[in-house]
């Protein structure tokens, strides 16, 4: 079995002799980010961290995907945050690519490495530091949370992909698989951020054409990916943005597994006005 391995952008900039050729595109359905774009000239930084530049891949838009915003983070030695989010009503999801980093969630301490996985309710108190001697990188997901009266808030908690047992797809003799990090069952969560893998051959056989907005962050391999009606290739480090029904299928041809990092959102009610207040 090939080891498990996850992408992360390191920034830099082309030399002047190199051609502009790329597969990026932004369309009224969908998006395609590839890795060769994520470079030091479009970072970010936010207030209160330190020694910490991002990638902002995704963002709520009026008219496209409007539910999560998406950062690639990359944070150096001591570098951190003690207070990472002001957006009392926003949750997320930590996901590490590279690298390890230390993080206080209610109060207890966690080590995250490659695949390490946090989910942080909305109002948690939380903290983050890197502590190592070199420089970590991480998927920051963020959404509003969509109160539902009767029903907590989900609990914060830490694991690592490793400890998960991925779920093969009905019928695909374990060529199409998810990691499920939350229940499906648990109508707490209102967005799940799961990996899915496919195995070389592996594919969606049909055009997937659903109300969910969807965040796809290659983790590993290549595959041609169907959005809307084109056939694009795509490969490690690239992110794909979707719009809600957006059809899409994939087709993995190897010569490894095709993996990718999914945000979608789920499990609530679908707003009846144009919009609301989140």
């Amino acid at each position: 079995m090939s080891k498990t391995t996850y992408f992360a952008p390191h920034g830099g900039h082309p030399a002047q002799t190199e051609m502009l050729t790329d597969r990026a595109m932004f369309t009224e359905a969908y998006a395609v980010i590839p890795k060769g774009v994520m470079r030091d000239i479009v970072t970010s930084h936010l207030p209160f961290w330190d020694k910490m530049r991002m990638w902002v891949i995704a963002r709520p838009l009026s008219g496209f995907a409007e539910t999560f915003s998406q950062y690639i983070v990359e944070v150096a030695p001591e570098g951190g945050s003690e207070r990472p989010e002001q957006d009392q009503n926003a949750e997320a999801v930590l996901f590490v690519v590279e690298g390890q980093v230390d993080i206080t969630l209610q109060g207890k301490p966690y080590t995250l490495k490659p695949g390490g996985y946090a989910f942080i309710p909305p109002g948690a108190e939380w903290s983050l530091r890197n502590t190592s001697a070199a420089n970590v990188t991480f998927h920051w997901i963020r959404k509003h949370y969509q109160e539902v009266e009767g029903l907590e808030h989900p609990q914060a908690f830490v694991t690592n992909e490793q400890d998960v047992t991925p779920i093969p797809m009905p019928g695909t003799d374990g060529a199409w698989v998810t990691t499920r990090f939350v229940d499906m069952a648990d109508m707490r969560h209102d967005m799940h951020v799961n990996i899915v893998t496919f195995q070389p051959g592996g594919t969606i056989p049909f055009a997937e054409t659903h109300v969910m907005e969807h965040g796809l962050y290659v983790l590993e391999g290549k595959a041609v990916y169907r959005l809307n009606q084109d056939w694009v290739e795509v490969e490690a480090g690239d992110f794909m943005w979707l719009r809600a029904f957006c059809p899409q299928a994939c087709y993995s041809g190897g010569p490894g597994p095709f993996r990718y990092l999914l945000y979608k959102d789920v499990n609530r009610n679908v707003n009846l006005t144009l919009n609301p207040k989140r």
